[in-house]
């Protein structure tokens, strides 16, 4: 896992103009984006989530677990019993503007919170999942591995 200080995720400028390019960019695929759909493991295999469209934006459910365990550290009590397998944990991402890179939600099942999160493609066969705080100032994340 990497941490990563600003960069791309740092800039706030030119909200006004940001926001009426996002709400045109969302509304239409990018041409010649890579396509992040489908079944990614984690590096250290513990893992696999199906990414999937929903709408105009990305989600990713748990489809495989090498050790399958409940969802203990849900902030919802009432949630905790329930399986990790099958939750989804990458929420709503949509197109940032920038080519292979969405932005939206994860949920961490170690911790229990959702962060902001993005997703970028490198090539066919990797992507990266980053969680962030501060406003995306420091994230936190891991290279998957393409599957199906």
């Amino acid at each position: 896992m990497q941490f990563k200080f600003g960069g791309r995720r740092f800039i706030k400028t030119s909200a006004i103009a940001a926001t009426a390019l996002a709400t045109v960019t969302l509304a239409v695929p990018q041409a010649g984006a890579a396509d992040a759909t489908g079944v990614w493991s984690r590096p250290s295999g513990s893992s696999r989530i199906q990414i999937s469209s929903c709408g105009n934006a990305l989600c990713g459910k748990l489809v495989w677990l090498k050790e399958p365990r409940n969802d203990v550290n849900n902030p919802d009590p009432a949630k905790r019993g329930n399986p990790l397998l099958g939750t989804e944990i990458v929420l709503g991402m949509k197109p940032t503007g920038k080519a292979d890179t969405w932005k939206g939600k994860v949920y961490n099942a170690e911790d229990g919170k959702t962060y902001t999160g993005y997703i970028t493609l490198h090539g066919n066969s990797k992507m990266e999942l980053e969680g962030c705080v501060l406003g995306g100032l420091i994230c936190k994340g891991e290279t998957w591995s393409r599957v199906k």
